[in-house]
């Protein structure tokens, strides 16, 4: 029983305290002004305001900017506002301080919680998505900081309280972070995937691989055609990806394992347990043993079942930027006291190892050549060099409807930046990757 009451007292206190079932972190507040949430740089995303009466208020200077990773503290508490709680209401001020507050009869500040987060970052993906619905979330794959992740629609926090009912029941779902919980077919970008399964397959024959895409192909009375109905005529296993030939990735769903596509969607992820501090939805890998020739091919050029997340395809990408290895991704990089002196710090740690470096290196030479002279050519000739995989996903049986996606990373040989883009209902009319171009250029430029 001491043992029981020990691990729920010590191991689990902050768990418990956290949540936001208990009752017993709004005693915390009855002595502690709630901490601030800092970017990286030390500019305030969110802090508590003390009038003359003492009456407490939470702001969020930048409004809706980061409504989701953020998120709000009041009916409840999601975001850093919840994942934090703990320390935001934990003073480790000096103990002098403390004195002087008793003595004065003042509360004590909590503690301030500094983010891995980019303002300019942050600004730069929510213009550039504007008003379209989706999602951008920029991760540095060296060490796993998160530094933008933007959900739109967006809401303002400092309204919550006054705007609760209209949130609950908004038909856009705009409580909703799309980044972590959004679900979607993966299109084009799940092509890296297959890429890596045909790798795994067939490791003498893939570099010779040569397929002649007439702009259509059918199997057991299945027809699949390229993207806007384009004709590639004869590709390399590069310029399969390079130009997204959909009638080839079919060609290469069909020869694959199905049974060992599962392991190596299990590999990376896909009905797994992801590396989240924020909630997400899970990702499914949706294809049996028992599934036919159209399931195989759909599946493998990306459409079918499946399901992910832009943060998890995000994940993926940033294993093939940091040599196979997935670094563990936080958003909170170390917490200090009120006289801001650092009381707690996030190292940087390995998660997982997707995929082999060897790999890992052909996916990147692969995905570079999708911007150098494939369909994300946008990003060609900048100041920064790029490798990325473009995505198109029908959502409706109508074909002119689809969402648009785009995975990359930046500095290819040393690679800097990963990013993931969704725009939903984009339906040909807006680009991820041109989205992705305008928050890149607003790092390097």
């Amino acid at each position: 029983m001491m043992g029981y009451i020990v691990h729920f007292q010590v191991v689990k206190s902050k768990e418990l305290i956290n949540s936001p079932y208990n009752a017993r972190k709004d005693s915390f507040a009855e002595q502690i002004v709630r901490g601030d949430i800092l970017d990286r740089n030390g500019v305030v995303l969110a802090r508590t305001t003390v009038a003359e009466d003492g009456t407490e208020t939470r702001e969020y200077p930048y409004g809706s900017l980061f409504a989701h990773v953020v998120g709000y503290s009041d009916h409840g508490k999601a975001g850093l506002e919840s994942v934090a709680n703990f320390d935001l209401l934990t003073s480790n001020a000096f103990f002098l301080i403390k004195m002087r507050n008793e003595f004065q009869d003042q509360k004590h500040r909590g503690d301030s919680v500094v983010t891995t987060l980019d303002l300019k970052l942050q600004q730069a993906a929510s213009d550039a998505l504007g008003y379209l619905k989706g999602a951008v979330v920029v991760i540095e794959p060296s060490t796993g900081k998160i530094l933008a992740m933007v959900s739109k629609p967006d809401f303002d926090p400092n309204l919550v309280e006054s705007n609760w009912e209209a949130l609950n029941s908004d038909e856009n779902s705009v409580l909703l972070n799309r980044a972590t919980q959004g679900q979607y077919a993966p299109g084009s970008t799940f092509k890296v995937i297959t890429a890596l399964e045909y790798m795994r397959e067939d490791l003498a024959g893939y570099p010779l691989y040569s397929y002649n895409c007439g702009g259509a192909i059918e199997q057991d009375g299945t027809t699949i055609h390229c993207f806007g109905g384009k004709v590639h005529g004869q590709v390399s296993f590069a310029d399969s990806l390079a130009y997204s030939c959909n009638t080839s990735f079919c060609n290469i769903g069909l020869m694959l394992d199905v049974g060992h596509f599962q392991t190596t969607a299990k590999e990376l992820l896909f009905d797994s347990k992801l590396p989240s501090v924020l909630p997400y939805s899970d990702s499914k890998f949706m294809l049996d043993v028992t599934d036919g020739s159209a399931a195989k091919m759909m599946t493998a050029m990306g459409q079918g079942q499946t399901q992910v997340s832009p943060y998890h395809m995000a994940l993926i990408t940033c294993a093939i930027a940091n040599g196979g290895v997935l670094m563990k991704p936080y958003l909170i990089d170390s917490v200090t006291n009120v006289s801001g002196q650092e009381v707690k710090k996030t190292l940087p740690e390995e998660y997982k190892t997707l995929m082999a470096i060897e790999e890992a290196a052909e996916l990147k030479n692969y995905m570079a050549g999708v911007v150098s002279y494939g369909t994300a050519s946008v990003l060609s000739g900048q100041s920064y060099t790029a490798a990325g995989k473009t995505g198109t996903a029908e959502y409706s049986s109508d074909k002119e409807k689809d969402h648009s996606w785009f995975i990359g990373m930046t500095n290819v040989e040393n690679p800097e930046l990963v990013i993931s883009v969704i725009i939903e209902s984009a339906d040909g009319a807006a680009k991820a990757v041109n989205v992705a171009k305008q928050v890149l250029d607003s790092y390097y430029y």
